[in-house]
């Protein structure tokens, strides 16, 4: 039954640590290979680049939360939340390109 998930190539888990500017400071975010890749794909989806996908998804989960208790793991949640098959509209996509 877990075959397919023990046997797994260890490079997808791998840590990788990408220094990122958000809100006008420099952080650094580790994740899993599997999620930057997941991150990569979703920026690229909205005619993003990672960076800025990830900096205009914090701007808004502060203007809608106040806080983020734990980045790292909202990341993660919205790379599976992708996975799920939640995306934004192409209305809203276009409506913030036009912005």
């Amino acid at each position: 039954m877990c075959r397919v998930f023990a046997a797994q190539d260890p490079e997808g888990y791998r840590q990788i640590n990408r220094s990122i500017r958000i809100d006008g400071h420099s952080t650094s975010i580790q994740l899993e290979a599997t999620f930057w890749a997941l991150l990569d794909e979703i920026a690229e989806s909205q005619n993003l680049t990672t960076p800025k996908f990830i900096s205009k998804l914090y701007d808004e989960v502060i203007e809608i939360n106040g806080e983020i208790p734990n980045f790292a793991s909202m990341l993660r949640t919205t790379c599976a939340l992708y996975l799920r098959g939640h995306r934004p509209s192409m209305e809203e996509v276009l409506k913030r390109e036009a912005a």
